[in-house]
């Protein structure tokens, strides 16, 4: 991607949107602008510097200082490509509308080392691998172990990631996340993501966000649902309650996207990356990084001047695995849900996060 101005700004990461009507945003109980964490345990409410208090009234979208574009990065944990295939338009309208509009692949990869929730978020976020004696992020766990952060990497170096690199570019940022265990983020990154919102209720963060996305001008945005992977673990992975949880993904992103095109500036600015952690099958879950169903992720990226079509046609120096699952030392490597980072990176018009290993060269062609 050629297109890199100075402290550039925003790109919607979900993969997933398109044109869709307008709606009022959906109201119900929320913390409101600020950083906020909170669970099934409920925690107060911090409202930070310079962000929008609850309440306040506020006309349009907020643009941050120098943003032209902005990120809205999605992660539907859980999401395997088959379900979406299987569901088709009428299933999941939201996402095939992102496919057909939209620079996208169901071919995409996790992590080669291992295919659970945490490690593999911590790849989207870092742009690393996992192994920390390969230059990886070294996140091994998959708990909310209280007050764990990530730790240095192999030459002692302090992990760095999207946020920091957007942070340190004088922009905002924000992280609504379903599962308690990334509490690992804001503690390993405090003062690079601005807002922060852990809630298990799915509909309570989608709210959030997308109140957030017209009041809160973040140049960037991580939106963890969490709920087909709580369905599969609960029920299987395509049972009638994982393809429920699917549906109901569908319906909500429909709410976001309806949000984006509420708004000419969100319109106008705002690019979508939606991809997921971990597909998985039946009742064996998801653990096993040597199994297909497990391994295959789904990457949309959708938003105005974005190119439509397959991402590996678009991008000559990716190469499709087809049903495999190749190492990092392919000079041709698949399009990874670790690219997430520096291809939101690159939509800022921000260089590789320091330290990454996955899409250095920002070598993703989204844009047309």
């Amino acid at each position: 991607m050629t297109f890199r101005p100075l402290h550039a700004a925003v790109a919607l990461v979900v993969a997933m949107g398109i044109g869709l009507g307008c709606s009022p945003e959906a109201s119900g109980p929320d913390a409101g602008p600020g950083v906020a964490v909170s669970s099934s345990v409920s925690a107060p409410a911090v409202v930070a510097p310079g962000s929008v208090e609850p309440g306040s009234a506020v006309r349009g979208p907020v643009r941050p200082a120098g943003v032209r574009r902005r990120v809205l990065a999605i992660s539907v944990d859980g999401l395997a490509p088959g379900v979406v295939r299987r569901l088709g338009p009428r299933g999941t309208p939201t996402l095939h509308r992102l496919l057909r509009r939209g620079a996208s692949t169901l071919e995409a990869r996790t992590a080669v080392e291992m295919t659970v929730t945490l490690p593999n978020h911590t790849s989207m976020l870092t742009g690393r691998r996992i192994d920390a004696r390969r230059g990886g992020h070294g996140v091994t766990w998959n708990d909310a172990t209280p007050r764990r952060a990530i730790p240095r990497d192999a030459r002692g170096r302090r992990v760095q990631s999207i946020f920091t690199q957007v942070h340190r570019a004088g922009l905002r940022t924000a992280m609504f996340a379903g599962k308690d265990k990334f509490r690992t983020f804001p503690q390993t990154w405090p003062r690079a993501i601005d807002r922060v919102l852990i809630a298990e209720d799915q509909g309570r963060l989608v709210r959030a966000a997308r109140r957030d996305l017209v009041r809160g001008g973040r140049a960037f945005t991580f939106l963890h649902l969490r709920g087909p992977d709580s369905a599969g673990h609960r029920e299987g992975f395509g049972s009638p309650a994982y393809v429920a949880a699917v549906r109901e993904v569908d319906r909500q992103l429909r709410g976001v996207l309806r949000t984006v095109r509420a708004h000419p500036r969100l319109r106008h600015e705002v690019v979508v990356v939606l991809t997921a952690d971990h597909g998985g099958r039946g009742e064996a879950g998801h653990d096993v990084a040597t199994r297909a169903a497990n391994y295959r992720v789904p990457f949309l990226v959708w938003g105005r001047g974005v190119a439509r079509g397959d991402l590996y046609r678009l991008s000559p120096g990716r190469r499709n695995p087809g049903r495999a699952h190749p190492g990092y030392a392919r000079p041709r490597q698949p399009v990874r849900n670790g690219d997430l980072a520096n291809l939101s990176a690159d939509l800022l018009g921000l260089p590789a996060v320091p330290g990454s290993t996955i899409g250095t060269r920002q070598d993703l062609r989204v844009l047309r």
